[in-house]
């Protein structure tokens, strides 16, 4: 089920909103001002990160998908790189350092159970820090192919049927 957006009231005058048929879709609409409200993507990063043909995961410790296992992953800022929103999320929920080498893919999310519209996947390699479950990561740990923990979210599930695949 795809999450709704609502703008009930204009952002710039505080006018109720009206649903009008803007840019051949119904959009939220300020009859004060003219305003349109135009609805931005939620946008995250994640980060496949394998060392000695195992992969690190994080056990989620917030909902949505509590306890499922999941790719260093999350949201953007507005005006953040997204390969330095991936390397700011691997250090915030693993403790390590890494170097992005390079971008896997690009996923369209919005009805996959999480909060993200579009997410942004890279290769990483470890370049220092210290292993640690920190920020909204329950858990942390390393998997190899044949023992994949209860996978949340689209993005994670399809990259690493790819490595197991050996595809990557």
């Amino acid at each position: 089920m795809s999450r709704q957006r609502i703008a009930n009231f204009c952002p710039l005058c505080g006018t109720p909103t009206e649903p009008l048929l803007r840019f051949n879709v119904l959009r939220p609409v300020c009859p004060a001002c003219g305003h349109v409200v135009f609805f931005t993507p939620n946008v995250a990063v994640l980060a496949l990160i394998l060392h000695e043909d195992r992969v690190l995961l994080v056990q989620r410790a917030n909902e949505p998908k509590q306890g499922l296992w999941v790719t260093p992953a999350g949201f953007m800022e507005w005006d953040e790189d997204p390969a330095q929103a991936a390397r700011r999320e691997v250090l915030e929920e693993t403790g390590l350092i890494v170097t992005i080498d390079r971008l896997l893919d690009v996923f369209h999310t919005p009805d996959d159970g999480g909060l993200a519209d579009i997410v942004i996947a890279y290769a990483a390699t470890i370049t220092g820090g210290e292993l640690q479950a920190a920020d909204d990561a329950q858990s942390v740990a390393w998997f190899t192919r044949d023992n994949l923990p209860e996978l949340a979210f689209l993005p994670t599930r399809r990259i690493l049927a790819r490595w197991a695949a050996g595809e990557l």
